[in-house]
C-alpha cells in the first residue's frame, strides 16, 4: 500500500499560482555606505518601477542590508505611489517639458505603428504605463536615474485634459470602431440593391455658345 505525504502530487495538483496585480522592472541598484561612530554600515539602494500596462504606472526607492530586501522594500513603496496615465488614441494627449532638479525630459505624441521612441529610465516607465505610442527626449546631460523618473512621472501627472475634449476623442474612438466593423461586414448577393439611376428632366438645355465679331481691319 503506497502512502502519498503532504509533497504528493494530490497536493500540488489543487495549487495554482495567482498571477500579481503588477509587473515590476528594477531600473537602478546601487551599494551604498553609511558612516557612524560605530562604523560603515553596507546597505543597498533599489529603484523599482511597476505597471499593470493598461494606464496604472508606480515608482519606489527604498534601501535594505540586501538586494532582496531593498527590491521588495522599493516595490511595496511604489505600490502606494501608483498613477493613472490617460491613453488618448493610442498615445499620450499633448506633448510636455518639465524639469526637475538637473532632469529635463520631454514627452510628445506620436501616430499609431511608431511605438514607444524613447531610451533609459522613460522608456521602462512608458512600457510599464501601457502606452503603446510616444516619443521622449531627455534634454539634460544628466544620468541620475533617479531624477529622470520622478520627472517623468511628474510630465504624466501634468497633463491638462478638457472634459469637451475628451468627449470629442471617445466619439472618435468610437466612430473608428464602427466604421472598422462596417469594413469587416460580407455584402451577399441578396444584401446588394441595383443602383436608381435619377433623370433631371427640369435640366435647361444649353444654349450654344456666342461667336465672336470679326471686326474690320482698317488698311
Amino acid at each position: 500500500m503506497s502512502m502519498k505525504g503532504r509533497g504528493g502530487q494530490h497536493g500540488r495538483s489543487n495549487f495554482k499560482k495567482e498571477k500579481p496585480e503588477f509587473d515590476q522592472q528594477i531600473v537602478d541598484l546601487a551599494r551604498v555606505t553609511r558612516v557612524t561612530k560605530g562604523g560603515k554600515h553596507l546597505s543597498f539602494r533599489a529603484v523599482v518601477v511597476i505597471g499593470d500596462h493598461k494606464g496604472r504606472v508606480g515608482y519606489g526607492i527604498d534601501k535594505g542590508k540586501d538586494v532582496q530586501i531593498g527590491v521588495a522594500k522599493a516595490a511595496n513603496q511604489a505600490k502606494k505611489n501608483v498613477i493613472t496615465v490617460p491613453i488618448i488614441r493610442d498615445t499620450i494627449p499633448h506633448s510636455i517639458a518639465v524639469k526637475y532638479k538637473s532632469a529635463q525630459i520631454i514627452l510628445m505624441p506620436a501616430p499609431r505603428g511608431s511605438g514607444i521612441i524613447a531610451g533609459g529610465a522613460v522608456r521602462t516607465v512608458l512600457e510599464m504605463a501601457g502606452v503603446p505610442n510616444a516619443s521622449a527626449k531627455i534634454l539634460s546631460r544628466a544620468k541620475n536615474k533617479m531624477n529622470n523618473i520622478k520627472a517623468t512621472f511628474l510630465a504624466l501627472q501634468s497633463f491638462k485634459l478638457s472634459q469637451k475634449k475628451a468627449k470629442k476623442d471617445i466619439h472618435a474612438e468610437m466612430a473608428e470602431a464602427e466604421v472598422k466593423a462596417t469594413d469587416n461586414l460580407v455584402v451577399t448577393k441578396a444584401d446588394e440593391v441595383a443602383p436608381v439611376i435619377e433623370v433631371d428632366t427640369l435640366k435647361k438645355k444649353e444654349k450654344p455658345p456666342v461667336m465672336a465679331k470679326k471686326w474690320p481691319v482698317k488698311r
